[in-house]
């Protein structure tokens, strides 16, 4: 009986708003009053304006006689919204001062208790409802005897329960849009003073109801369940490292190791997710790395090479370290963009599936670079260039500033861009791509030259950083942990579906594994299992949204 007691129905809702609508409206009518010859004339004149420099109808000497004459009574009303701003302000203040004291206690308040109270009340009668089902259910499956009317009682049965479960969750959910509407009310009040132009702390207000409104906890597993979990064993071994190791594991140290070494492998990720995008992938990623270390080791090399290239013996030396540096990315970068566009080509032109075209770009890098090189290591490159590309600013390693720009101009590219937005069109749907003009052809060689230029960035750097030791052997395994961090990143392989946020945070994530994995001295090899189960669970996941949304 209390329940029903704080349960109010609309009329009553309605009875309770009514004293704040009449107040606030009120202070509307004044304001209102106050902007028609202001702020709403300003807004008409600048319209008209528009209107006429758009109309082509108009000759040159009407536009000017419109404009100039909405420009005189622009200016005059300017001046009467400058005269009344204040007055404005004061009475939006006095309608925000009244809504804050009276909004929630008088009527917002009352309301969420009602809701709560009839969602408890809802609750109880739904499960009584199945109880009294259920027990209908035996007593008429008691009284039957032929199996067949049994099994159509059954049916029955979970018709009638299901009937009750979708009419149950539609009454929550009105009860839900009742509590959100009613606080949202208030906002509604308040674009109307201030004519949408909300203070921070107001907007943060909508936007956390607004989450709380939408918010879906299978969703929300769904999205964030394997960070979770991952952060958790972080956590975990955080804990462990110090007792099994007596070091400490997330000191600032460890974070910049952490950040400096993920800093090439973004450049590698960043390019593969563009692929993913377009539902493609790439195998070669490893190889491309391999190639361009040795390039790079080879041009930026301390003194002569030792090793051969075909036979012959480069030396560069002679060049100053800044310019060796620069054309040594040059060609990195020329090598990685030419093959990926091969890869490309076959893709684009001949529908080839990308697994095929970069594992074929894999064997012939691999076999090339070694047969080149006859697999020899070209040793370290001239130390200075380090010092000029990636100095140590104190404790903070410059390289980083490599990859933070990198993730800015991708980001730039895939959501401010035409192209970036035909990636995103050409992943979802290449057919209704092209219907709509798009060559997907271009898009396709656009994204492979870009993951190119990216692999070359990022192998270059990854040279830099080691101070050389380039072979053909080098950058195994890193085509996996690209295309991993981008699946636990979010990017489907289903097409369209990715952000940048994404590719960062699965880079982070894997890189920050394995260096704790390696500090605590876990094996190499069952690491490649931690990332193994890692990436059948992301893809699990985007599966399961997959098969929700069709």
């Amino acid at each position: 009986m209390a329940e029903k007691s704080i349960i109010i129905s609309a009329e009553e809702e309605a009875i309770l708003l009514k004293p704040i609508d009449e107040y606030v409206g009120k202070i509307q009518e004044k304001i209102d009053a106050l902007r028609v010859e202001g702020s709403d004339k300003v807004n008409s004149l600048k319209n008209q304006i528009a209107i006429a420099k758009e109309n082509k109808n108009l000759t040159k000497e009407e536009q000017n006689k419109i404009i100039g004459e909405c420009k005189k009574n622009l200016e005059k009303a300017k001046a009467t919204e400058d005269a009344n701003k204040q007055q404005i302000a004061k009475l939006i203040a006095d309608a925000e001062s009244f809504l804050s004291k009276h909004y929630n206690s008088e009527y917002y308040n009352i309301v969420a208790k009602s809701c709560e109270a009839e969602k408890k009340a809802e609750n109880s009668n739904f499960e009584k409802l199945k109880a009294d089902l259920q027990e209908e259910h035996k007593k008429t499956v008691s009284r039957l005897k032929d199996a067949e009317e049994i099994k159509a009682e059954k049916y029955t049965y979970k018709n009638k329960l299901y009937d009750a479960q979708m009419t149950h969750e539609s009454r929550i959910q009105e009860i839900k849009d009742r509590k959100h509407d009613a606080y949202m009310h208030k906002f509604h009040l308040i674009d109307l003073l201030r004519m949408s132009k909300y203070t921070f702390a107001q907007k943060q207000a909508q936007n956390f109801e607004n989450y709380k409104y939408t918010f879906n906890m299978a969703q929300f597993l769904y999205k964030n369940g394997l960070y979770i979990v991952i952060i958790m064993i972080f956590i975990a071994l955080c804990i462990i490292t110090p007792i099994v190791k007596n070091t400490q594991l997330f000191t600032t140290t460890n974070i910049l190791n952490i950040l400096q070494q993920a800093s090439p492998r973004m450049f590698l990720a960043l390019g593969v997710a563009g692929l993913i995008l377009l539902t493609g992938t790439d195998l070669s990623v490893g190889r491309m790395v391999g190639m361009g270390m040795v390039t790079a080791t080879i041009i930026m090399h301390n003194g002569i090479n030792t090793g051969t290239v075909f036979g012959h013996i480069f030396d560069f030396s002679g060049m100053a370290p800044a310019s060796r540096a620069i054309l040594a990315l040059c060609v990195c970068i020329l090598f990685t963009t030419v093959f990926a566009m091969t890869a490309g080509f076959f893709m684009a032109r001949f529908k080839m599936h990308p697994f095929i075209s970069t594992m074929a770009n894999m064997l012939i890098i691999f076999g090339l670079v070694t047969y080149a090189t006859k697999g020899v290591s070209f040793g370290a490159i001239d130390p200075t260039i380090p010092n000029i590309f990636i100095p140590q600013a104190g404790r903070f390693p410059m390289i980083i500033l490599w990859a933070v720009v990198a993730i800015a101009v991708v980001w730039f590219i895939w959501n401010k861009t035409t192209f970036g937005k035909n990636l995103y069109a050409v992943g979802g749907n290449p057919e209704a791509a092209a219907v709509s003009g798009i060559s997907v052809f271009k898009v396709t060689m656009g994204a492979f030259i870009l993951a190119g230029i990216l692999y070359g960035f990022g192998s270059w750097l990854e040279c830099v950083r080691m101070v050389g030791s380039g072979s053909a052997a080098y950058g195994q395994g890193w085509d996996m942990d690209a295309i991993a961090a981008c699946v636990v990143g979010g990017v489907s392989f289903t097409g369209g579906i990715g952000k940048i946020s994404g590719v960062v945070t699965g880079v982070l994530i894997f890189t920050s594994l394995t260096y704790s994995l390696t500090v605590l001295g876990i094996d190499t090899n069952l690491q490649f299992i931690f990332e193994g189960i890692i990436i059948l669970a992301a893809v699990t996941l985007d599966c399961l949204k997959y098969v929700q949304k069709k």
